[in-house]
């Protein structure tokens, strides 16, 4: 007590705000978090959730087709194989039915925020994702998928992880530059969490969605992935998501048969995003109900699953039987020809999900059949018709997406096998330059020219630091006394407190210029903010641009700056994070080139 009283009366500060005070500083000298570095540390908490939405997810799919369709096998293919005739054709109908109606009532529900998409979220610069129209739409894609809808889990696991990111944003009244990056983590978190691939997560955002790898976007996204994945693997297993027999390069020559494998995938892949797309406008044109036009889409999976049941689900583990070699290669062309069939009537009837999986399911399977060819022409055994499979998955990804680094690392990060590499690489550059010069646009370019692809690249080019600020900033006067000082700097975080006189800005009081007060409490007490006064600190202009900004904060080593007006009356503060994030995201590029993994 005799303590407490003793601090009070020589500094006015209680002995725990004077504790609390001293360490404050200390942790500010020793460690001086920035807001990049919180923005990292949400990141993993992002990461943390993408990877606990994905395995729940994978729990209720499992859940929700044992109740359709009674089996209890392994796998969503080899539970159709055993059923009988008419409930492969009926089950999926059920399926798209029940996922009809979901979108049909649940889109009437929501609120103030409408977008559900991860894409238009990051894109149009918003950041904030409706829960609720996530949650049906996540819904409805599980019945689909449960059902044997051709169509890919991906898309609702990347959904869930962007609207956690979303919200977990919008709580912490973050700024629009920040959520976007957020949003984007979370994305990077379910595509690694679907994959097992740390890498590819954070890559594909990175390249496709928000078009920068600039390290402040970057490093938040990889560091989602990793935390995503680990905690995937801590209930799934560390092991890759493909198994594949040992590959080897003999002799030099054999490249020439991967290269003409990238060429090839290079000239099918816009076919089958033509095919994607004339399905979705054809099925627009129906005047029809989404749930009559998905449980169509579900008869015709299920009209084709009465010969092949291979085409129901996203085909990962038809793409484990080839890369074994376990198919004739007449038979598999059949379910080539109807894995596209059961895809396009799936994605064209509206239902939500992804063709990310099913385009590795087309590429192993043209692989696969270009690998028995070439083994039959070159009459050498060493062609090993299953490592065609695994370039083909590849050479087909990057030619769907327009995005070859991500497919090289995916293919990669999917099987762990480095030997690969080399024809793998070569074979993806192939197929996308091949690829861009007969269609433009990617798998989803379509989708992202609709929802303002390219557009808030250039808002953010035409950003002005009003467009960024925080408005109402904590201020003191210059009369405010050492304990009131130290109370808003225990109380807010702070490193720097705006000193005005009738909204005039005159200057700013440090946390590090109190240091030396707090062992002098004697003279502590009869300090006041004007003696503290940092008169030099930079000031930027509520009119001026983000790259002034910038420059701006090279002469400052704070995390915010003051916004003032015309006239030096202080309107707000406005963060270097954001800036920099923004002055990145306006690296954007245009719709034309982009693609995503999901198709909702």
């Amino acid at each position: 007590m005799d303590a407490t009283n003793a601090a009070e009366q020589t500094t006015g500060l209680s002995l725990q705000t004077l504790r609390r005070l001293k360490f404050w500083v200390w942790f500010q000298e020793w460690l001086q978090p920035t807001e990049l570095q919180v923005t990292l540390i949400w990141a993993g908490i992002i990461g943390f959730c993408g990877a606990a939405c994905s395995i729940a997810y994978r729990v209720a799919t499992s859940f929700v087709h044992k109740i359709l369709t009674g089996s209890s096998a392994s796998g969503l293919v080899e539970s159709f194989i055993e059923l009988p005739l008419w409930a492969r054709l009926v089950i999926p109908a059920i399926g798209g039915l029940i996922a009809g109606v979901i979108i049909h009532f649940g889109s009437r529900f929501h609120g103030k925020v409408i977008t559900t998409d991860y894409m238009e979220a990051v894109v149009l610069g918003d950041g904030r994702i409706s829960a609720r129209q996530s949650l049906v739409k996540s819904l409805s894609a599980l019945f689909t998928i449960a059902s044997g809808g051709s169509i890919g889990r991906e898309g609702p696991l990347v959904q869930l992880a962007a609207m956690a990111a979303s919200l977990a944003g919008r709580l912490q009244h973050w700024t629009t530059p920040r959520l976007r990056l957020l949003v984007a983590c979370g994305a990077a978190a379910g595509i690694a969490s679907a994959y097992n691939a740390p890498i590819s997560g954070a890559v594909f955002v990175a390249e496709i969605v928000l078009g920068s790898m600039a390290r402040e976007i970057f490093g938040p996204l990889v560091f989602a992935s990793v935390i995503a994945t680990l905690t995937v693997r801590g209930f799934l297993g560390p092991g890759p998501l493909y198994e594949i027999p040992l590959f080897r390069l003999n002799r030099n020559w054999e490249i020439v048969p991967y290269l003409l494998l990238g060429l090839g995938c290079g000239l099918i892949a816009p076919w089958f995003i033509r095919l994607l797309q004339a399905s979705e406008k054809w099925a627009e044109q129906i005047s029809a109900p989404v749930y009559l036009k998905m449980c169509v889409g579900g008869l015709i999976v299920g009209a084709l699953a009465v010969f092949y049941p291979q085409v129901c689900g996203n085909g990962y583990s038809v793409v484990n039987e080839i890369l074994r070699g376990q198919w004739l290669w007449q038979t598999l062309a059949l379910i080539l020809i109807f894995k596209v069939l059961a895809t396009a009537a799936t994605f064209g009837s509206g239902a939500v999900g992804g063709v990310f999986t099913p385009t590795l399911f087309v590429g192993a399977s043209f692989g696969f059949l270009f690998g028995i060819a070439t083994q039959h022409v070159t009459g050498s055994a060493s062609m090993n018709p299953s490592a065609f499979a695994i370039v083909g998955m590849g050479a087909f990804l990057a030619a769907a997406t327009h995005a070859p680094i991500m497919a090289i690392v995916m293919i990669f990060e999917l099987t762990l096998d480095y030997q690969i590499i080399l024809p793998l690489m070569l074979a993806c550059v192939i197929g996308y330059y091949t690829s861009v010069k007969i269609e433009k646009r990617s798998i989803y370019a379509e989708a992202l020219k609709r929802k303002g692809a390219g557009d808030y690249a250039k808002q953010l080019a035409e950003l002005h630091v009003r467009d960024l600020m925080k408005p109402n900033p904590l201020t003191i006067s210059l009369t405010t006394g050492f304990s009131e000082i130290g109370e808003k700097f225990v109380n807010t975080r702070f490193n720097y407190l705006y000193v005005t006189d009738h909204d005039r800005f005159l200057g700013a009081v440090s946390l590090h210029d109190i240091k030396s007060y707090l062992n002098t409490p004697d003279l502590a007490k009869l300090v006041i903010a004007g003696d503290l006064l940092r008169e030099s600190l930079p000031v930027v202009r509520a009119s001026g641009s983000l790259t002034e900004a910038l420059e701006r904060f090279s002469h400052h080593d704070g995390e915010r700056l003051p916004v003032v007006s015309h006239d030096r009356h202080l309107v707000g503060s406005i963060a270097k994070t954001d800036v920099i994030l923004a002055l990145a995201g306006s690296t954007l590029r245009s719709g034309t080139t982009a693609g995503s993994p999901t198709s909702q």
